[in-house]
């Protein structure tokens, strides 16, 4: 087991969306003649059904290290390549052209009220948004693997992918857990900012937006002043009373006290994975929050407003 010669432990790095079982799918299969498709849904809110809905594209990378041999998957589309090249790709999508790209449109989809992903897409602003999260501020530092290109990766992503009507995803799937993806989605490139002296961090504009967006959306009210239920998340518990303070100010903000509600949290490096003052955002993510808190129609405001900068 310990001879490398004799068995291996290959990295990979898959990535294909793939969205809770969707109603629309099932009715689908049902005309086909499929029965018993119900899916069951877990205490935890997993879901688990007889079906799988998914996207087209697909990438499966893997360290070429197989000592007794393998069958060509190539001609299948697999990446073989080295363990380091794996790494590279797997940092590139989750750090830069994909996982930012949805974390950014599940928060603001659900504080706008959107139930799909790819109708999102057809929302001028949010697509700003994301544009600018992947090309401007993630580009410049993505880590390039080399067999795939980053540029082209994102096209496709925002071209064809997250556009996709019939890969029913979801913003509220998507906010799952968002307080354990802030780090990698989002910190990794302001640290990577912060070390290269011809950047600035506090130019991050679009990341900014999103961290106070995720903010905003611990309020659990949506921009249309309704509340709506909030994603499952291990810290939920924990930012209570945060939330509850921000919650508090809702309709009646004033800098001063969203600063002292939400300083415990933006504090909080293992969350957002880098020290948000330090890389000078703190200043930005309080001015979009207090913002934001002003009612109704004000995430929409704000949003706006940032991605024509």
């Amino acid at each position: 087991m310990n001879d490398p010669a004799c068995v291996s432990f290959p990295w990979s790095m898959i990535d294909k969306i793939t969205p809770r079982p969707d109603a629309s799918v099932q009715e689908i299969l049902k005309q086909d003649g499929l029965a018993d498709l119900e899916p069951v849904i877990t205490s935890k809110k997993t879901y688990v059904a007889p079906f799988v809905n998914a996207e087209e594209t697909e990438y499966l990378v893997i360290e070429d290290a197989f000592p007794n041999g393998r069958p060509d998957f190539k001609v299948a589309g697999f990446y073989f390549t080295e363990r380091e090249t794996v790494d590279r790709v797997e940092k590139m999508k989750v750090c830069t052209c994909l996982n930012p790209l949805h974390t950014s449109l599940a928060v603001f989809g659900c504080l706008l009220g959107y139930d799909k992903i790819s109708e999102e897409m057809k929302d001028a602003d949010l697509l700003a948004l994301v544009q600018k999260v992947g090309y401007k501020e993630g580009l410049p530092v993505v880590v390039n693997p080399g067999i795939l290109d980053p540029k082209e990766f994102i096209d496709t992503v925002l071209q064809v992918r997250v556009p996709n009507p019939f890969m029913p995803d979801t913003p509220q799937r998507i906010a799952t857990d968002t307080s354990q993806k802030l780090a990698i989605r989002f910190g990794e490139t302001i640290k990577a900012y912060q070390a290269d002296p011809a950047l600035d961090s506090a130019s991050l504009r679009g990341i900014a937006l999103v961290e106070a967006g995720w903010l905003r959306y611990l309020t659990a009210i949506g921009d249309d002043g309704k509340e709506f239920e909030l994603s499952p998340d291990p810290m939920l518990e924990s930012l209570a009373p945060t939330a509850a303070a921000l919650k508090a100010l809702y309709g009646k903000a004033d800098r001063a006290s969203v600063e002292a509600a939400a300083a415990p949290v933006l504090a909080e490096t293992r969350i957002f994975g880098a020290d948000l003052a330090a890389a000078g955002l703190v200043p930005q993510i309080l001015d979009d929050l207090t913002a934001m808190l002003a009612g109704p129609g004000a995430v929409r405001k704000v949003l706006h407003e940032a991605v024509q900068a």
